[in-house]
């Protein structure tokens, strides 16, 4: 295959993955947005192989092997283990930025020892910023994905001088980038002697994060992930590697960008891990003294008399799997008359975009969705607020407590509904683990039991009455 032919194929696959980019912006066009972005990386892979001089064997096995794997995943991974999946994925990614930039520097360095130049100082640069990103993305993923799995060994982490040691770490990382581009014959050792290194950053920047910034902390290793996939690129000389890489870091940063506006947090606390771990819930028992609990009965008299009804969904929906449970509960309220729509935090559940894939596999429609914004500034007017196994994303000490770790973050201000109907199995706290005052509101009422079949039985309620 000629050079040209290749370049524009190429460029047929990055205008693949912008347009399917396009597609994801919106639930209606996502399933073809990944179908688009799906057929530009297999272009782009047989562009690649075709013409190249290698041993298929490897590449056969390995392509069979992932295939079979990401089959596998696709049929049978829980929802809710969706957010754990794409910890992986940009973990998988950046690991692979490493080995591959580093058996390239291996494959490569004899020349530049032999021929100064072969190897140049750009490739030796792009090649550093592989390994140290690629490493800190690694490890930040693995890291993410034990906290999001719950893992008992993994905890947050915090003691008295842990960022000026981050700051020692990334200061040591740089040292020796610096070493392989200007001393090449120096270049195998202190590339894997930083990569070990930037593998440690990445557990230490990560791990004393809590549980509630993880949504924030996933969409930056997402971008990190991009960013060392694009400087592996440079070192292969791969056009397209390189435009799919700068798609995926900037696109990622921009989300990173957006999800810190909506949990008001800093994009440079992200970057250095400076955001606050969970909390502590106490006091507990005095916020909850007054809490009142209700039944599903109960509830189905109150949505009767309703006019207007907004379903406000956290990870207890999805951890219930309760999104079918919750359109039927929609579909018998919209034939009552009744205006029913769906309150999306950008941060609730684990991931960006959480709740909007579940309710999308539900078939609610995408009318019913509404943006955090949108639906404050009219809650007032909501008759019955149904909290489905929210916490962090509705609790007022956002708004009053400014030593807490969600001091300032936006909520869905479901508290200034006329009445509050909170579904979960427990008051036990959320990914933030401090109480929520909003369960003993004078306005709110509190529904125990399993997600999908406390709205069940709301629904068979509702439809005897």
């Amino acid at each position: 295959m000629s050079e040209d032919l290749r370049n524009l194929l190429y460029l047929v696959a990055a205008g693949l993955f912008i347009y399917g980019l396009k597609g994801l912006t919106h639930p209606r066009t996502a399933v073809r947005g990944n179908l688009y972005g799906a057929l530009g990386m297999l272009l782009a892979v047989v562009v690649t192989l075709i013409g190249l001089d290698f041993e298929p064997t490897l590449i056969i096995v390995g392509i069979a092997v992932g295939a079979i794997i990401g089959g596998l995943l696709a049929f049978t991974i829980q929802m809710t283990a969706m957010p754990q999946l794409v910890a992986l994925f940009n973990g998988f990614g950046g690991g692979a930025s490493v080995l591959v930039a580093g058996a390239y520097l291996m494959q490569e360095t004899p020349g530049v020892l032999e021929t100064p130049g072969v190897f140049g100082m750009d490739a030796m640069a792009a090649a550093a910023a592989s390994g140290l990103i690629g490493a800190v993305t690694f490890s930040g993923s693995l890291v993410a994905f034990g906290k999001l799995q719950e893992l008992k060994f993994i905890k947050d982490l915090r003691f008295p001088g842990q960022q000026l040691m981050n700051v020692g770490l990334t200061v040591v990382c740089l040292g020796l980038s610096a070493l392989m581009v200007w001393q090449p014959g120096q270049a195998i050792w202190s590339y894997w002697l930083m990569s070990a290194i930037a593998l440690g950053l990445g557990v230490f920047l990560v791990v004393s994060i809590g549980g509630a910034d993880m949504p924030v902390v996933i969409a930056l290793l997402n971008s990190y992930s991009g960013l060392a996939a694009a400087a592996t690129g440079f070192v292969l000389s791969n056009t397209v590697l390189i435009i799919a890489g700068s798609l995926v870091g900037a696109s990622g940063v921009i989300l990173t960008r957006f999800m810190c506006v909506a949990m008001n947090r800093s994009l440079p606390a992200v970057l250095f891990g400076t955001l606050a771990p969970s909390g502590i819930s106490a006091g507990a028992d005095e916020v909850y003294r007054t809490v009142k609990s209700t039944s599903a009965d109960e509830v189905a008299m109150m949505l009767e008399t309703a006019r207007r009804v907004v379903i406000v969904p956290g990870y207890g929906m999805a951890v219930a799997q309760a999104q079918h449970a919750v359109r039927d509960l929609s579909n018998a309220l919209t034939a009552k008359g009744v205006q029913v729509e769906f309150g999306i935090h950008p941060v609730a559940g684990r991931m960006p975009g959480h709740m909007n894939v579940l309710l999308a596999e539900a078939d609610i429609p995408y009318d019913a969705l509404k943006e955090m914004e949108e639906i404050n500034s009219e809650m007032d007017q909501v008759d019955v607020a149904i909290v489905l196994g929210a916490n962090d994303v509705v609790n007022p000490v956002a708004r009053t407590d400014p030593g807490s770790p969600i001091a300032g973050m936006p909520i869905i201000d479901v508290d200034k509904a006329r009445t509050v109907v909170v579904i979960k199995r427990s008051l036990s706290p959320g990914f933030a683990g401090i109480p929520n005052p909003l369960f003993a509101a004078q306005n709110a009422l509190m529904l125990y039991g399993d997600g999908k079949k406390a709205v069940v039985e709301i629904t068979k309620a509702l439809q005897e009455g």
